[in-house]
C-alpha cells in the first residue's frame, strides 16, 4: 500500500476551497493521479486523525501556455479530491 504522504500532495487553499470548508465541512486536496477514493479516505484519516464521510475526485486538465513562440506548452494534468468530514470534525489548516 502507498504511504499517506505519497497520496496527498498538498492542501488547496483557494477562495472556493475556504468557502467549502467553512460552510459545508469539505476540504480540497491535491492528490496523486493514480490514487483512488478508498486510498484518499484512508490517507486523510491517518494523517489528520479525522473521520471521513465521503470523497469526490476530479481530474484537472493542465492549462495551455505559450511563451513567445507559435507552439504551445502545457502545465501538467493533476487530480484533486474534495473530502467531506463527518459531523463535528474539523481540520485546522493554518
Amino acid at each position: 500500500m502507498k504511504e499517506a504522504h505519497d497520496i496527498i500532495k498538498s492542501v488547496l487553499v483557494t477562495e472556493k476551497a475556504s468557502l467549502l470548508s467553512e460552510k459545508l465541512n469539505k476540504y480540497v486536496f491535491r492528490v496523486a493521479p493514480a490514487a483512488n477514493k478508498i486510498e484518499i479516505k484512508k490517507a486523510v484519516e491517518t494523517l489528520f486523525k479525522k473521520k471521513v464521510a465521503s470523497v469526490n475526485t476530479a481530474q484537472v486538465e493542465g492549462k495551455k501556455k505559450r511563451e513567445r513562440r507559435a507552439d504551445f506548452g502545457r502545465r501538467p494534468h493533476w487530480k484533486k479530491a474534495i473530502v467531506t468530514l463527518a459531523a463535528g470534525e474539523k481540520i485546522d489548516i493554518a
